[in-house]
């Protein structure tokens, strides 16, 4: 790493203290971008970097609420305006107690580099709070909900910023919000994605970000002649990113094996298929947060307080949270002879797990790539709200592959342009930033 690249990580660190998972990712992106400034030491004079690094806004505020009791609540609002370069902010809001600045901030950095390889007008952005929607009635979400909007309808719009959904925020959520924004704004106008169908929302929204990681690990495996077809897999987590992975795996032929939750792992020999699929629906609307009913339901194995990491597969998809995969993990899934590793939760693979796979020759897919279906589908849903058209689940089910093998190709190129054929971490990375980083340059002092 070149002394310049050090002393940005130096200065984020410095200057944003306590959010480790935002150095993590600063650290991840700037490892591959000095490869850019030896090439062109233009960005670095203008301090790029140092600006992308750097939030265009930063909104914090209160939202009180009340419960079905009458007691009053206190929660606290985010929206992390990344970079709008390229477009309008755009990412998802995140309803989880885990939710903090820097958890978000990181969240917002990544999704600048993912809007930009998607090729789609957007900008990147992040928000949520740390409300905890599980346990609540739909009244108490609802009037939270309503409370969260009024202070943030002022800092976003079609042409401004159009959040998502994310972790605890889906359709039900995101339609109280796009109600009290209709209300306050006497608009109907695509403020929000992830909306409900008859109401503007897409068709393959919910599954987007599992199809896309498995078109992306798809493409991944054609650079060494095997497909998906016949490939044992192991998936984290069981929210709709896992739902969407296990359906589009079983259609290309794979078995899915594992699921995971806080609680533990399953391990289902004979694959998570059928009317299994089906109950990933209503084991998440459980609120449980647990997966170990699906073991009891089903009479497979559960291994409580595990990760699934241990289990032997060809091919591993990250897909519950940030940080799941250390190295004792990476090399546990070398060891087992793990072919492909594809990233469908948001930095889920440490720094350090993540050379372990580069060192052993594994494939290897970054979020930023990998999982860059959810948003790309998003920005379709955009189209669509433009128009006032809706396409049928075909025509965005092929619009998002297309996406993906875009992603991928752009990735590999980029990687074989700057010297590092293969690696797609790189490709990632640099291909992201070079849109950004242009358009920073023809806009002016941004």
């Amino acid at each position: 790493m070149s002394e310049y690249t050090k002393k940005i990580i130096a200065e984020v660190i410095a200057k944003n203290p306590s959010e480790p998972e935002f150095h993590q990712a600063v650290k991840e992106v700037t490892e591959s971008l000095d490869l850019v400034f030896e090439k062109y030491p233009e960005y670095e004079a203008a301090k790029i970097l140092e600006r992308m690094v750097e939030p265009e806004r930063t909104v914090i505020f209160r939202v009180p609420w009340m419960d079905d009791q009458g007691e009053f609540h206190i929660n606290r609002g985010f929206r992390i305006q990344m970079n709008s370069a390229i477009g309008p902010y755009k990412g998802g809001l995140r309803f989880h107690p885990s939710v903090t600045m820097g958890i978000l901030k990181f969240l917002a950095f990544e999704q600048v580099f993912k809007n930009s390889l998607t090729t789609l007008p957007m900008g990147g952005g992040k928000g949520g709070s740390d409300f905890n929607p599980k346990g609540k009635s739909d009244n108490e979400i609802m009037r939270f909900c309503q409370s969260f909007m009024t202070e943030l309808y002022r800092h976003i719009g079609p042409n401004t910023d159009v959040p998502a959904g994310d972790i605890g925020v889906g359709t039900r959520e995101i339609g109280y919000l796009f109600g009290q924004y209709k209300r306050l704004k006497s608009e109907f106008t695509g403020v929000l994605t992830g909306k409900g169908l008859n109401w503007g929302g897409s068709l393959v929204r919910p599954e987007a970000t599992g199809y896309g990681v498995v078109y992306f690990t798809q493409e991944m495996l054609k650079t060494k002649g095997e497909t998906i077809d016949g490939k044992s897999v192991a998936v984290s987590g069981f929210g709709n990113v896992a739902w969407g992975v296990v359906q589009k795996i079983n259609e290309l032929g794979g078995k899915v094996v594992t699921l995971s939750g806080p609680d533990g792992y399953i391990y289902d020999h004979d694959g998570i298929k059928g009317e299994k699929v089906n109950y990933l629906l209503k084991l998440r609307a459980s609120n449980k947060d647990a997966v170990e009913d699906y073991a009891k339901k089903y009479g497979v194995e559960f291994f409580p307080g595990k990760k699934p990491w241990e289990v032997k597969v060809d091919v591993a998809i990250p897909s519950a949270t940030q940080n799941e995969i250390y190295v004792e993990d990476a090399k546990t899934l070398v060891e087992n002879g793990c072919v492909a590793v594809c990233e469908a939760a948001n930095m889920p693979t440490t720094i350090e797990a993540y050379h372990v796979f580069k060192d052993a020759g594994i494939l290897f897919g970054p979020a930023k790539a990998a999982n860059a279906g959810g948003v790309a589908t998003s920005g379709l849903e955009m189209s669509q709200d433009s128009m006032r058209l809706p396409w049928s689940s075909e025509e965005v089910d092929r619009r998002l592959h297309e996406i993906m093998v875009r992603i991928h190709n752009t990735c590999r190129t980029t990687a074989n342009r700057f010297g590092t054929p293969g690696n797609l971490v790189d490709g990632a990375n640099i291909a992201g930033f070079l849109k950004v980083a242009d358009a920073m340059l023809d806009q002016g002092l941004v």
